[in-house]
C-alpha cells in the first residue's frame, strides 16, 4: 500500500527548512541581471491552470522569447501552433501563469511566477511584426516573483552534454498512427512536416 503525505507540515519535516540562498534570490521584478538572463531566452516552458486542469507548452523564438513592456511586465507573442490553444483557454479562465526561461548550455533555470491576460490590442501585436506577419494575440505577463531555479536537475540529466538521445524514439507521425487505428499519421506525415512546418511557422 502506497503511503502519501497529506500535510504541508508532515512535508516540511521530512524535507527541512529551504537554503538561505533559494529566498534571498527571489525578485519581485526585473532587475539588471536577471533582465540579461531573461531576454537571452529563446525557449521556454509556460504552465496555466484552469478549470479542465493544468497545462504545460514549450514556446521558442529566434530571438528573445519574451519581451519587457516594464520592469513588471512581460509580453509574449502567440504565434501558429495547433489550435488546441490550451495555454490561452486557462489563462482567460484563472490567469495564474509559470515560465521556465533557458538558454542552451546553460545548467540554470529562471522562473517567472505571476499573473497573465491575453490581448489582441493592434499596438502591442504589432511590436512583434515579422516581414508584415504578425501574432493573432500577445499574452501580457504580470511578474509575481523571478526566481533563479537550483540547477542540479539539468545537471543530473547532463541537458546540454549527453549528445543527440532521439535515436530509436517514435515520431509524432507514429504517434498519430497509433491514435487513430492507422487512420492517420506514419510515415507520409514525417516525410511531409519538415515543408509543412516552414511554410507555417508564423
Amino acid at each position: 500500500m502506497a503511503e502519501y503525505v497529506k500535510d504541508i507540515r508532515t512535508l516540511e519535516a521530512l524535507y527541512g527548512a529551504p537554503g538561505a540562498a533559494s529566498l534571498r534570490k527571489v525578485a519581485r521584478q526585473m532587475t539588471p541581471l536577471y533582465r540579461k538572463w531573461i531576454l537571452a531566452s529563446r525557449f521556454c516552458i509556460v504552465s496555466t491552470v484552469g478549470p479542465e486542469g493544468t497545462d504545460g507548452s514549450p514556446r521558442g523564438e529566434d530571438g528573445p522569447v519574451v519581451r519587457e513592456l516594464d520592469e513588471h511586465t512581460l509580453l509574449m507573442p502567440d504565434w501558429r501552433g495547433n489550435n488546441r490553444m490550451d495555454t490561452l483557454r486557462n489563462i482567460v479562465a484563472d490567469g495564474r501563469i509559470s515560465l521556465l526561461f533557458m538558454v542552451a548550455g546553460s545548467d540554470t533555470v529562471v522562473r517567472v511566477n505571476g499573473a497573465a491576460k491575453v490581448s489582441v490590442e493592434p499596438e502591442l501585436c504589432e511590436q512583434f511584426d515579422d516581414r508584415g506577419r504578425l501574432p493573432r494575440s500577445v499574452i501580457v505577463i504580470k511578474i509575481g516573483e523571478i526566481y533563479a531555479q537550483c540547477a542540479r536537475a539539468p545537471m543530473r540529466a547532463e541537458l546540454w552534454r549527453a549528445g543527440d538521445q532521439s535515436e530509436g524514439l517514435p515520431t509524432v507521425g507514429e504517434i498519430l498512427a497509433e491514435q487513430t487505428g492507422g487512420e492517420e499519421g506514419g510515415a507520409a506525415y514525417d516525410e511531409t512536416w519538415a515543408a509543412r512546418a516552414e511554410k507555417t511557422m508564423w
